[in-house]
């Protein structure tokens, strides 16, 4: 099996040290906001919503800050947040999937082109780059939710696709539609997992083996994650040892 992506265990590192900043609270506050304006705002009726608050929890997010969120939703107050998705290419051709959340299209839009700009990138239009990706569900369960091959046959017969084991956890992918459903069943056969979303995975990964390009590539990710709009940002590269351990 394929090692997860060392830039997405850097990530996963970098959020559990920065589950306390309020910036990603407010991230994860703003989907569940809409995830209960869309749909039910009782979260085992609501499939988006139970895993907007699955995510939130998991990094730690104040229970009073989840219930003030869906309450948000119900009230007249709540801001109209449109879903948008960038696409562009960052230093040295790499491909990078943007996803916004926003409600000044003109503001997010011209924010993120910036950013790209700056970096010596290129936004591109939609459907420039996501066709190097696949819409796939990612659930994450610690070591100690077994060994490979017990998670492996519990994922097979949840009816997920893929199953990764590194040093991190186990990553299971299935099919977007099916995330609900295959993260229900994971949960009755290994427990709770640690996380459930949707993500768009690379198909074919660039490692980056130069130093001076992957602080280029994560100076504009960061930037790119530091605004308000930006929810969640995704590239189809992979970092070697070396470069990984410099960053």
């Amino acid at each position: 099996m394929a090692g997860h992506s060392k830039w997405a265990n850097i990530q996963h590192r970098k959020g559990r040290q920065d589950k306390i900043r309020a910036k990603l609270f407010s991230k994860m506050s703003k989907e569940i906001t809409v995830a209960a304006k869309m749909g039910d705002p009782d979260p085992d009726k609501n499939p988006r919503l139970r895993l907007a608050v699955k995510e939130a929890k998991s990094n730690s997010v104040p229970k009073d800050v989840i219930d003030r969120a869906i309450k948000k939703s119900q009230g007249g107050d709540a801001e109209n947040y449109e879903e948008i998705r960038y696409e562009g290419y960052g230093p040295n051709g790499i491909a990078l999937v943007v996803e916004a959340m926003t409600d000044n299209r003109n503001r997010t839009a011209s924010n993120v082109r910036s950013y790209f700009t700056k970096a010596g990138g290129d936004l591109g239009q939609s459907g420039s780059v996501s066709f190097m990706f696949d819409r796939v569900g990612e659930i994450m369960y610690p070591l100690s939710a077994g060994d490979a091959d017990t998670v492996m046959l519990a994922a097979i017969e949840a009816g997920a696709d893929d199953v990764e084991t590194d040093e991190e956890g186990h990553w299971i992918y299935c099919a977007d539609t099916a995330l609900n459903e295959v993260s229900t069943a994971l949960e009755a056969a290994l427990g709770e997992s640690e996380t459930a979303k949707l993500i768009w995975k690379p198909q074919a990964p660039t490692e980056i083996t130069d130093l001076e390009t992957a602080q280029k590539l994560m100076k504009l990710i960061d930037n790119l994650e530091d605004d308000d709009d930006v929810q969640n940002v995704t590239g189809n590269f992979d970092l070697s040892e070396a470069v990984a351990a410099q960053l």
